[in-house]
């Protein structure tokens, strides 16, 4: 098959043969002038072309009756630039292909088509303020989709279109770079740059495309900061307490960041030990405190020099100097009317317990610390002293005592003392006052307790049988020191002694060899107890030992019924005593009660009829009768006013009895109660007269309305009354006398 010039016909392997198109003009539509052609094709019609491959039929047709090819599309290179086609000629009688099959290359040559295009359409970059010229900044590229092996039509060429003078880029790779030094951000933050990317070498007549380069100047810490004022005024009052704020500074610093984080502190001054400044995180501004206790009267005015300093900053421009600032800062003190303040912040006084009422104790000390001074006058917080032992004089704060003191019942007394400013009462101020009671030497030492003790009747001469002990509710200083011994009456006791073990101790020895229940039963051994202080305190005490039977190892068995029955004391004779006033007391309530049922009474009035006058009843009970004895209501409510009084001893060798001291009686003590107890200690007392006193009363009966003004003594019989009296009383009683008059008469 033979082509025209237009293609051109390779060999391939294969034997087969190549058409391929040199070149090919862009044009809607190209009909090849040249024809495909074959040897057998006579001209008469006979034979038939056919192409098939890629775009056969879409992009390229062929006359199937003169082979002319052309194209029916526009051809893109970028699309594709290689097609490959085949062609055979067809006997269309036979329908035979008169020779083999040829393969036609269709190459689509470029022609500049495209424009350069950027990987983005926007950019975004940052560089440091104070940049040097040169630095890089960013670097942007542009592709062309023509071929880049034909022609200069995807040789792209790069400028700036905008962005100068401040920024440069390289023609051929597109890097963006400084143009002017120092570029700050304080003055501009943001860049907008235009990059243009042109094909044919940067040529007229070739395609562009631009880009946006947005360049942003980070900040750097070239800014000092600098305070806007050189002075600050603020006040304060005195009352301030530490940690007030008083008031802000700030310095301003262009920077941003951490760059603009400023650290305020007080460098000099006369103040920077009594006001503090501290850094706001959020504002950057500096907060004065106050660090302590502000005094007007002291210090009107304070100067503060405050210094402002850059945290982070940059060594790269420390020779543009000092990135600090100072301003100073001046704070009046305000004066406020004050309270009174105490000399001490707590005061201690110590007093005898034996001080006298209104001795003066103590003194306590208060002024106004404000410039007027007002007066001051002192009391005592009732709150804190509910007794009122204590007093101050308002005007001095000297204190003294109201009431006796007893370092055994309260050994401290904490009080507050009250200074209160005279002209303005609000003013006030408190202080703590201990006073600590000292002891004097004002009680006895005692038993420790109550002692149960027992001689066996086998004992051996020299047994220790009871080991005593004291206590004393003083407290000396050098502390606690008793003796012990016998009463002078027993210095030389028969049957016991004492032994001082020299420890606030005593042991009870026998004297003799064996004891007899029968002779004597109990013993009471007083014995002296003797305190070490001044001045010396003493008491005598009596120990009951009772007289038991024990084993051979000294075991007791049993002791006498008294013992048993009677630790406080009693001896039989008292307990016969006793039940003999109870047996008495039965026989004459029985003996009252006969006499009751035979007395028979007749009534005064024999007829209401009869009471013609008014009887006016008195319920005067006069004086008493002379062989009456009253009890003394002053002994019964005051019980300890007797016992004081009493002057006995009650030492009398093997036969007094321990005396037991009975509590004193509440003011609303039962009376029977009473009398029992005194009956108790009566029986108990070896002093007492050794009788006892009973006393009789007569019954009067009842059904009488009117209190009966007659003695016991004068109880006779009806026969003996002579009413003849009543008549001289007046006429009031006549009716009396008339009818009492008249019985006499009629019974006679």
């Amino acid at each position: 098959m033979q082509v025209h010039p237009a293609l051109e016909l390779q060999e391939r392997a294969g034997g087969r043969k190549q058409v391929e198109k040199q070149r090919w003009t862009d044009r809607a539509r190209l009909t090849l002038t040249d024809t495909l052609h074959t040897d057998q094709d006579k001209g008469d019609g006979n034979l038939k072309y056919i192409l098939t491959g890629d775009g056969a039929g879409s992009l390229f047709i062929i006359d199937e009756n003169t082979g002319d090819i052309h194209a029916a599309k526009k051809l893109d290179r970028e699309e594709k630039s290689l097609y490959v086609l085949r062609a055979k000629a067809i006997d269309r009688k036979t329908g035979r292909q008169v020779e083999p099959e040829s393969e036609f290359i269709i190459k689509i040559h470029d022609i500049n088509d495209n424009e350069p295009k950027f990987t983005k359409d926007m950019y975004t970059a940052s560089i440091p303020e104070m940049s040097g010229v040169g630095t890089s900044v960013i670097q942007v590229t542009a592709t062309d989709a023509d071929d880049a092996n034909y022609g200069n039509s995807a040789k792209v060429v790069y400028s700036i279109l905008q962005g100068q003078p401040y920024f440069s880029v390289d023609p051929e790779t597109g890097l963006i770079k400084t143009a002017l030094p120092d570029m700050s951000r304080e003055n501009r933050e943001q860049y907008q740059v235009v990059i243009q990317a042109k094909d044919m070498g940067g040529q007229m007549g070739g395609l562009s495309g631009t880009t946006t380069v947005n360049i942003t100047l980070t900040d750097v810490n070239d800014n000092p900061p600098r305070f806007p004022q050189s002075t600050y005024q603020f006040s304060s009052p005195e009352s301030a307490p530490p940690g007030t704020p008083l008031g802000r500074i700030k310095a301003n610093d262009p920077d941003v960041g951490e760059n603009a984080e400023i650290e305020y502190s007080i460098s000099n001054g006369d103040g920077s030990d009594m006001f503090d400044i501290v850094t706001d995180k959020d504002t950057q501004e500096g907060i004065i405190t106050v660090k302590k206790h502000l005094d007007f009267e002291n210090k009107m005015l304070y100067t503060l020099r405050v210094e402002a300093t850059n945290t982070h900053p940059d060594p790269r421009f420390l020779q543009l100097g000092p990135f600090k600032d100072t301003a100073f800062v001046k704070i009046s003190v305000e004066d406020i009317d004050e309270p009174p303040v105490f000399s001490r912040p707590w005061y201690l006084i110590e007093v005898d317990e034996d001080a006298k009422e209104g001795s003066i104790i103590g003194q306590v000390v208060a002024q106004d610390p404000d410039i007027t001074k007002n007066a001051i006058k002192y009391s005592v917080d009732r709150h804190t002293d509910l007794d009122r032992i204590f007093n101050i004089y308002s005007g001095n704060g000297s204190l003294f005592i109201s009431k006796p003191l007893d370092r055994e019942e309260t050994p401290w007394h904490n009080i507050t003392v009250i200074a209160t400013e005279i002209n303005n009462p609000k003013q006030s101020s408190q202080i703590p006052v201990f006073i600590r009671i000292l002891d004097i030497n004002d009680h006895a030492p005692e038993f420790a307790k109550y002692y149960e003790t027992f001689v066996c009747e086998n004992a051996k001469a020299g047994q220790l049988i009871q080991t005593v002990s004291a206590v004393d509710k003083d407290e000396p200083p050098r502390g606690h020191k008793f003796f012990f011994e016998l009463v002078p009456e027993f210095a030389v006791h028969p049957n016991f002694s004492i032994v001082d073990n020299k420890d606030n101790t005593a042991g009870i020895m026998t004297r003799r060899n064996g004891y007899s229940r029968s002779k004597m039963s109990t013993y009471l051994l007083p014995i002296i107890i003797f305190d070490n202080d001044y001045p010396i305190q003493s008491s005598t005490g009596t120990l009951t030992i009772r007289v038991c039977s024990c084993d051979s190892r000294g075991n007791m068995q049993s002791c006498n019924a008294e013992a048993l029955l009677l630790p406080a004391g009693l001896s039989t004779g008292a307990l016969v005593a006793i039940l003999l006033c109870i047996i008495i007391l039965l026989v004459l309530v029985v003996l009252f009660t006969a006499l009751k049922r035979q007395r028979k009474k007749e009534p005064l009035i024999i007829s209401k009829d009869d009471v013609r006058d008014n009887i006016v009843t008195y319920n005067d009970e006069g004086g008493g009768e002379e062989d009456t004895q009253a009890f003394d209501i002053g002994t019964l409510r005051n019980p300890e006013a007797r016992e004081e009084s009493k002057m006995r001893r009650d030492v009398i060798p093997e036969t007094i009895f321990q005396i037991r001291r009975t509590a004193p009686l509440w003011e609303n003590i039962d009376v029977q109660d009473f009398i029992h107890r005194r009956l108790k200690e009566n029986d108990l007392d070896p002093a007492a007269p050794p009788y006892d006193s009973l006393a009789t009363y007569a019954y009067e009966g009842n059904d009488s309305i009117a209190n009966s003004l007659s003695s016991l003594e004068s109880l006779t019989t009806e026969g003996n009354q002579d009413y003849d009296y009543l008549s001289d009383w007046g006429p009031r009683f006549k009716k009396l006398a008339d009818m009492y008059g008249g019985e006499d008469s009629d019974r006679d």
